[in-house]
């Protein structure tokens, strides 16, 4: 019965990046608070009549009307809300992967929701035509991760009634291997992989924009002008090739760690890599791009 339950939420509830919700998106019933109010209504109720109390049932009238009135303002809580879904699609252990949330209403209103994740449970309140809000994920880690479905729902205004919805959606997110440094007893294994830094090539004239660490502040003191020194690693020429198999370690996971805290050091360098792996190899480049396969490859590896 459970399994026919949670296919028929799937079915029902599916979800592909955007959605506006109409009436048949949301559920709505009796919250926590409502079933004291129902038990209430009943004693109202059945003391007014036993006891020919008009004020009594008067009163258990009105608090009926309340609780009717709850059932709509809380159903338009999430009724003509348009939500769309952009989750990151690479991510690395340690850090966070996101989850963005882009809401939009026509005309604007003040909205009170929840939002429900996994073990998460947050607060959001929306009162602009359109608002962006961000739902983190601790990356613990490496592989593929599957995103939680996410439920949606709102009490407002007195707690007595619940609407809510659901989305089932297909976001995932490959998560990288964290970096990892070479210790003192590889530091052997990190030269090989490091550019020169102190490969000297050539003197050029200093140009406008070139960074003052680089000048020849000899050449200058001794009066022969304003040098620029040029190093090899910062050729377009020059590039680094990681290879999985030449990291210091017989274990799979902290061969990768090596390979990509290699990878995270040329990227700060700004120095062209390329990555070698048992089944992949990644073509030399450099930037947000290439450490963005990268990272993807790692994590499938």
């Amino acid at each position: 019965m459970d399994k026919t339950w949670r296919n028929w939420l799937t079915k029902r509830f599916q979800f592909r990046q955007q959605k506006q919700f109409s009436q048949r998106d949301i559920l709505v019933f009796i919250y926590r608070q409502g079933y004291l109010y129902l038990i209430l209504i009943l004693i109202t109720f059945t003391a007014g009549v036993n006891y020919a109390n008009n004020l009594i049932l008067g009163f258990c009238f009105l608090i009926t009307a309340i609780l009717c009135i709850s059932f709509y303002l809380t159903f338009k809580q999430l009724h003509g809300l348009q939500i769309e879904l952009v989750a990151d699609e690479v991510g690395q252990v340690g850090h966070d992967m996101n989850l963005h949330f882009y809401f939009q209403q026509q005309p604007p209103r003040p909205r009170y929701l929840y939002i429900q994740a996994g073990e998460q449970l947050h607060k959001v309140y929306l009162d602009e035509s359109r608002q962006h809000w961000i739902l983190p994920f601790y990356a613990e880690k490496r592989g593929k991760f599957d995103y939680p479905t996410i439920r949606i729902y709102s009490v407002y205004p007195f707690g007595l009634v619940r609407a809510w919805t659901y989305l089932y959606h297909q976001n995932f997110a490959w998560v990288a291997p964290q970096a990892k440094a070479f210790s003192a007893e590889h530091r052997a294994y990190q030269n090989r992989f490091e550019p020169d830094m102190d490969e000297f090539r050539e003197l050029r004239n200093y140009q406008s924009g070139d960074s003052l660490q680089a000048v020849s502040w000899k050449q200058f003191a001794r009066g022969q002008g304003l040098y620029v020194k040029v190093f090899e690693q910062y050729q377009d020429e020059h590039s680094i090739e990681i290879h999985y198999e030449h990291m210091p370690s017989q274990s799979h996971e902290e061969k990768l760690e090596f390979v990509m805290g290699l990878i995270e050091q040329c990227e700060q360098q700004q120095c062209a890599y390329m990555l070698h792996l048992p089944q992949e190899v990644l073509p030399k480049g450099a930037g947000e791009e290439q450490l963005r396969k990268a990272k993807q490859l790692l994590a499938q590896a």
